[in-house]
Protein backbone atom coordinates (compact mmCIF):
# COMPACT_ATOMS: atom_id res chain seq x y z
CA UNK A 1 0.00 0.00 0.00
CA UNK A 2 2.96 2.31 0.56
CA UNK A 3 4.12 1.67 -2.99
CA UNK A 4 0.59 2.13 -4.37
CA UNK A 5 0.32 5.38 -2.43
CA UNK A 6 3.60 6.68 -3.82
CA UNK A 7 2.61 5.88 -7.40
CA UNK A 8 -0.88 7.34 -7.06
CA UNK A 9 0.46 10.36 -5.17
CA UNK A 10 3.04 11.16 -7.86
CA UNK A 11 0.32 10.89 -10.50
CA UNK A 12 -1.95 13.23 -8.50
CA UNK A 13 0.90 15.70 -8.02
CA UNK A 14 1.58 15.65 -11.76
CA UNK A 15 -2.06 16.46 -12.53
CA UNK A 16 -2.04 19.22 -9.91
CA UNK A 17 1.13 20.74 -11.36
CA UNK A 18 -0.53 20.98 -14.78
CA UNK A 19 -3.65 22.50 -13.20
CA UNK A 20 -1.84 25.23 -11.24
CA UNK A 21 0.56 26.07 -14.08
CA UNK A 22 3.90 24.84 -12.73
CA UNK A 23 6.40 22.76 -14.72
CA UNK A 24 5.04 19.24 -14.19
CA UNK A 25 8.25 17.42 -15.18
CA UNK A 26 10.34 19.40 -12.70
CA UNK A 27 7.77 18.76 -9.97
CA UNK A 28 7.91 15.07 -10.86
CA UNK A 29 11.72 15.05 -10.67
CA UNK A 30 11.79 16.88 -7.33
CA UNK A 31 9.17 14.52 -5.88
CA UNK A 32 11.18 11.46 -6.90
CA UNK A 33 14.32 12.85 -5.24
CA UNK A 34 12.42 13.66 -2.03
CA UNK A 35 10.80 10.23 -1.65
CA UNK A 36 13.90 8.55 -0.16
CA UNK A 37 14.57 11.16 2.58
CA UNK A 38 10.86 11.29 3.42
CA UNK A 39 10.76 7.53 3.99
CA UNK A 40 13.99 7.72 5.97
CA UNK A 41 12.64 10.50 8.20
CA UNK A 42 9.34 8.68 8.73
CA UNK A 43 11.14 5.49 9.72
CA UNK A 44 13.56 7.21 12.09
CA UNK A 45 10.80 9.04 13.94
CA UNK A 46 8.89 5.76 14.36
CA UNK A 47 12.02 4.05 15.69
CA UNK A 48 12.63 6.96 18.06
CA UNK A 49 9.13 6.69 19.52
CA UNK A 50 9.40 2.88 19.79
CA UNK A 51 13.00 2.74 20.95
CA UNK A 52 12.28 0.01 23.50
CA UNK A 53 11.71 -2.38 20.59
CA UNK A 54 14.96 -1.50 18.82
CA UNK A 55 17.40 -0.66 21.61
CA UNK A 56 18.81 -4.20 21.88
CA UNK A 57 18.20 -5.15 18.23
CA UNK A 58 19.54 -2.37 16.00
CA UNK A 59 19.37 -4.54 12.87
CA UNK A 60 15.58 -4.34 13.05
CA UNK A 61 15.72 -0.61 12.37
CA UNK A 62 16.32 -1.16 8.66
CA UNK A 63 14.54 -4.50 8.33
CA UNK A 64 12.24 -4.65 5.32
CA UNK A 65 10.27 -7.49 6.89
CA UNK A 66 8.30 -5.16 9.17
CA UNK A 67 6.57 -1.82 8.89
CA UNK A 68 6.58 1.25 11.04
CA UNK A 69 6.68 4.86 9.85
CA UNK A 70 5.50 8.20 11.21
CA UNK A 71 4.33 10.86 8.76
CA UNK A 72 5.50 13.70 10.97
CA UNK A 73 9.05 12.43 10.48
CA UNK A 74 8.72 12.65 6.69
CA UNK A 75 7.43 16.21 6.37
CA UNK A 76 10.27 18.13 8.08
CA UNK A 77 12.88 16.21 6.08
CA UNK A 78 11.09 17.00 2.82
CA UNK A 79 10.60 20.68 3.68
CA UNK A 80 14.26 21.23 4.55
CA UNK A 81 15.68 19.39 1.54
CA UNK A 82 13.15 20.78 -0.92
CA UNK A 83 14.33 24.40 -0.50
CA UNK A 84 17.68 23.98 -2.31
CA UNK A 85 16.26 21.32 -4.63
CA UNK A 86 13.39 23.38 -6.03
CA UNK A 87 15.70 26.41 -6.33
CA UNK A 88 18.12 24.32 -8.39
CA UNK A 89 15.26 23.13 -10.60
CA UNK A 90 13.91 26.63 -11.04
CA UNK A 91 10.67 25.95 -9.20
CA UNK A 92 9.03 28.29 -6.74
CA UNK A 93 8.99 26.86 -3.22
CA UNK A 94 5.34 27.69 -2.61
CA UNK A 95 4.17 26.49 -6.01
CA UNK A 96 5.97 23.18 -5.60
CA UNK A 97 4.36 22.55 -2.21
CA UNK A 98 0.93 23.48 -3.50
CA UNK A 99 1.30 20.64 -6.01
CA UNK A 100 2.92 18.37 -3.44
CA UNK A 101 -0.16 18.71 -1.23
CA UNK A 102 -2.02 16.48 -3.69
CA UNK A 103 0.81 13.94 -3.65
CA UNK A 104 0.79 13.72 0.14
CA UNK A 105 -2.98 13.53 0.57
CA UNK A 106 -3.41 10.91 -2.15
CA UNK A 107 -0.62 8.81 -0.69
CA UNK A 108 -2.18 9.10 2.74
CA UNK A 109 -5.44 7.53 1.60
CA UNK A 110 -3.55 4.45 0.42
CA UNK A 111 -1.14 4.19 3.33
CA UNK A 112 -3.89 4.50 5.93
CA UNK A 113 -5.62 1.62 4.19
CA UNK A 114 -2.37 -0.30 4.64
CA UNK A 115 -2.40 0.63 8.34
CA UNK A 116 -5.91 -0.79 8.60
CA UNK A 117 -4.86 -4.08 7.00
CA UNK A 118 -1.70 -4.35 9.10
CA UNK A 119 -3.26 -3.30 12.40
CA UNK A 120 -0.91 -0.37 13.04
CA UNK A 121 -2.34 2.94 14.30
CA UNK A 122 -5.24 0.87 15.66
CA UNK A 123 -8.24 2.53 17.25
CA UNK A 124 -9.30 2.20 20.87
CA UNK A 125 -11.56 -0.63 21.93
CA UNK A 126 -15.10 0.64 22.03
CA UNK A 127 -18.70 -0.62 22.35
CA UNK A 128 -19.98 2.17 20.09
CA UNK A 129 -21.95 1.52 16.92
CA UNK A 130 -19.14 2.62 14.64
CA UNK A 131 -16.72 0.12 16.21
CA UNK A 132 -15.86 -2.94 14.13
CA UNK A 133 -13.77 -6.04 14.78
CA UNK A 134 -10.18 -5.13 13.87
CA UNK A 135 -6.67 -6.22 14.89
CA UNK A 136 -3.94 -4.13 16.43
CA UNK A 137 -0.26 -4.38 15.44
CA UNK A 138 0.13 -7.45 17.69
CA UNK A 139 -2.75 -9.26 15.99
CA UNK A 140 -5.21 -8.88 18.88
CA UNK A 141 -8.76 -8.61 17.50
CA UNK A 142 -11.28 -6.41 19.34
CA UNK A 143 -14.21 -4.16 18.57
CA UNK A 144 -12.35 -0.97 17.76
CA UNK A 145 -12.99 2.51 16.40
CA UNK A 146 -11.78 2.34 12.76
CA UNK A 147 -9.53 5.36 13.19
CA UNK A 148 -7.45 4.45 10.12
CA UNK A 149 -10.60 4.71 7.99
CA UNK A 150 -11.42 8.05 9.59
CA UNK A 151 -7.94 9.39 8.80
CA UNK A 152 -8.16 8.13 5.21
CA UNK A 153 -11.58 9.75 4.86
CA UNK A 154 -10.23 13.03 6.28
CA UNK A 155 -7.39 12.94 3.75
CA UNK A 156 -9.94 12.36 0.96
CA UNK A 157 -12.03 15.32 2.17
CA UNK A 158 -8.93 17.52 2.21
CA UNK A 159 -8.00 16.30 -1.27
CA UNK A 160 -11.39 17.43 -2.58
CA UNK A 161 -11.02 20.72 -0.68
CA UNK A 162 -7.56 21.30 -2.15
CA UNK A 163 -8.91 20.64 -5.64
CA UNK A 164 -11.60 23.26 -5.06
CA UNK A 165 -9.14 25.90 -3.84
CA UNK A 166 -6.30 25.17 -6.30
CA UNK A 167 -5.33 28.35 -8.16
CA UNK A 168 -7.82 30.49 -6.21
CA UNK A 169 -5.77 31.51 -3.20
CA UNK A 170 -3.89 34.83 -3.19
CA UNK A 171 -0.30 33.58 -2.96
CA UNK A 172 1.76 30.51 -3.81
CA UNK A 173 2.10 28.14 -0.87
CA UNK A 174 -1.23 29.17 0.66
CA UNK A 175 -2.87 25.93 -0.46
CA UNK A 176 -0.18 23.84 1.23
CA UNK A 177 -0.45 25.88 4.43
CA UNK A 178 -4.24 25.49 4.44
CA UNK A 179 -3.98 21.73 3.90
CA UNK A 180 -1.28 21.38 6.57
CA UNK A 181 -3.37 23.29 9.13
CA UNK A 182 -6.56 21.36 8.40
CA UNK A 183 -4.86 17.96 8.33
CA UNK A 184 -3.07 18.60 11.62
CA UNK A 185 -6.26 19.86 13.27
CA UNK A 186 -8.04 16.67 12.19
CA UNK A 187 -5.11 14.55 13.34
CA UNK A 188 -5.18 16.30 16.70
CA UNK A 189 -8.84 15.37 17.10
CA UNK A 190 -8.38 11.77 15.92
CA UNK A 191 -5.26 11.10 17.98
CA UNK A 192 -7.38 10.55 21.08
CA UNK A 193 -9.23 7.72 19.32
CA UNK A 194 -6.05 5.67 18.80
CA UNK A 195 -5.09 2.85 21.09
CA UNK A 196 -1.96 3.72 23.00
CA UNK A 197 0.79 1.23 22.25
CA UNK A 198 2.57 0.03 25.42
CA UNK A 199 6.02 0.34 23.82
CA UNK A 200 5.44 3.65 22.07
CA UNK A 201 6.95 5.78 24.82
CA UNK A 202 5.93 9.41 24.36
CA UNK A 203 4.83 8.91 20.76
CA UNK A 204 1.25 10.04 21.37
CA UNK A 205 2.32 13.27 23.05
CA UNK A 206 4.94 13.86 20.35
CA UNK A 207 2.33 13.47 17.59
CA UNK A 208 -0.04 15.83 19.37
CA UNK A 209 2.78 18.32 19.80
CA UNK A 210 3.67 18.14 16.10
CA UNK A 211 0.01 18.59 15.18
CA UNK A 212 -0.45 21.61 17.43
CA UNK A 213 2.78 23.25 16.24
CA UNK A 214 1.84 22.67 12.60
CA UNK A 215 -1.64 24.16 13.04
CA UNK A 216 -0.31 27.26 14.79
CA UNK A 217 2.63 27.74 12.41
CA UNK A 218 0.59 27.27 9.23
CA UNK A 219 -2.18 29.62 10.37
CA UNK A 220 0.35 32.23 11.52
CA UNK A 221 2.08 32.24 8.12
CA UNK A 222 -1.28 32.45 6.35
CA UNK A 223 -2.29 35.46 8.45
CA UNK A 224 1.05 37.23 7.92
CA UNK A 225 1.25 36.55 4.17
CA UNK A 226 -2.41 37.08 3.32
CA UNK A 227 -2.79 40.30 1.28
CA UNK A 228 -4.48 43.12 3.16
Amino acid sequence: MLYAGLVAGIAAGNLAAHAIGVDAFRVFAATLVLIAPSILGARLLYVFTHWRQYRGRPRRIWSRQEGGMAMYGALPAMLLLSAPLVAMLGLGFGRFWDAASFTILTGMVFTKTGCLLNGCCAGRCSPSRIAVSLPDSRGVWRKRIPVQCLEAAWAAVLLATAAGFAGRLPFHGALFLLVAALYSAGRLALEGLREREPDAGGGVFLARGFSAITVVSALAILVVQWPR
